[in-house]
């Protein structure tokens, strides 16, 4: 089936359609050789698309929920006996869809559910480093030597955390309000490590998953992704680019 060709280039991970329409007038999209045109439609069936000379891959169109896990929820498949409520019961779908990470039973926010198996490996994956945002209520007010502590990272089962991003939100009464930033995922890390510096986690809310923000979802509710957000996504998790007339350099040198 034909389908305008700034869409079948934005669900090949290219980009948003506006900026796919930039591509096409730059004149870096071909359809079987031939320089393409706004406004043109393509086959990704039987039609050969190129960007800079390199095929586009058009995979099947993918189901993408970003979804307010609350507490007491599992973010996982659970084990079946139905005891527990989980995510996948609070987003029905109809085709089989899979959590991306994880959150633990007592923690809550956004999570995201997918059946793009490739994407989801990406960015579950720690090479990648995606920064996750957490809100974290915790007991007591860190000093700054604490905060200062948490950026640098603790060890923890032998290993030390990586560098982390740690402000005041705000203060209450006998609890602080975090916001902390990781670019890794050690299980119950914040909790451990807020623990570990003498101010125990009360609650912890994940707001952003790289791009991909938690916005005015309430706890239960979900919403599918947008087109640009999962294109954000994927250009996250996209291997650097490698300019050739570099790599040519190099090999003269």
């Amino acid at each position: 089936m034909e389908i305008r060709l700034q869409k079948l280039l934005a669900q090949a991970g290219l980009g948003s359609r506006r900026s796919c329409e930039d591509l096409i007038r730059q004149g870096r999209v071909r359809v079987n050789g031939q320089v393409a045109q706004i406004g043109q439609k393509a086959d990704p069936e039987r039609d050969r698309v190129t960007v800079d000379g390199k095929p586009v891959q058009v995979a099947h169109e993918h189901t993408y929920i970003a979804l307010y896990k609350p507490r007491g929820v599992l973010s996982d498949e659970g084990d079946g006996s139905g005891q527990l409520t989980t995510v996948l019961d609070l987003a029905p779908a109809s085709v089989r869809l899979f959590p991306v990470g994880r959150l633990d039973l007592r923690s809550e926010g956004l999570i995201l559910l997918t059946d793009d198996g490739r994407l989801a490996h990406q960015l579950t994956h720690p090479r990648y480093e995606h920064p996750k945002e957490y809100h974290v209520r915790v007991s007591g007010r860190p000093s700054d030597q604490v905060l200062k502590t948490w950026r640098q990272g603790v060890f923890l089962d032998g290993r030390k955390t990586a560098p982390a991003e740690v402000s005041v939100l705000r203060s209450e009464k006998e609890h602080t309000w975090l916001r902390v930033v990781l670019r890794e995922g050690r299980k119950r890390q914040i909790r451990r490590v807020g623990a570990m510096l003498g101010h125990p986690v009360h609650q912890l809310i994940r707001m952003r998953i790289g791009p991909l923000r938690l916005g005015g979802l309430k706890p239960g509710q979900w919403r599918k992704l947008t087109a640009q957000e999962v294109a954000a996504l994927r250009a996250m998790v996209r291997p650097p680019r490698t300019d050739t007339r570099q790599k040519k350099s190099r090999r003269r040198r």
